[in-house]
């Protein structure tokens, strides 16, 4: 071995034991700060997935339907003109609609003849 091998091999040494984990005499001995306990659970199964993978809580109101409840039995001019109508869809209960469920939208289903507002729902 030459001396420029040697020394790539003690300089490879070195970086290696800088890295270590390991205390040394020299280094000041440190101990862990005990923390507050948790006060909320952690579902570490979902957190592990990816976020598009994730289901939305299902015990919530997500699309605020409680919000607009009031509209049942109104005539369907008074549904307000949504801000975010990508998340909003208006429709008559026997008009044909996709049937993808997305807890974020608000669907809002009036009686064709009469145009009064008969549900109001996520999905």
């Amino acid at each position: 071995m030459g001396k420029s091998s040697l020394a790539w091999v003690v300089a490879a040494a070195f970086v290696a034991a800088s890295c270590s984990s390991a205390p040394t005499p020299d280094s000041p001995v440190r101990t862990p700060v005990a923390s507050a306990p948790a006060t909320e659970v952690v579902d570490y199964a979902a957190a592990t997935q990816p976020i598009g993978t994730r289901m939305p809580q299902m015990d919530g109101d997500l699309c605020r339907a409680a919000e607009l409840q009031s509209l049942v039995g109104q005539p369907r001019t008074e549904i307000p003109v949504p801000v975010d109508v990508i998340n909003r869809r208006v429709a008559c209960t026997t008009c044909p609609i996709t049937e993808d469920y997305s807890p974020y939208r608000l669907n809002i289903f009036f009686d064709q003849e009469t145009g009064i507002v008969e549900e109001v729902r996520c999905g």
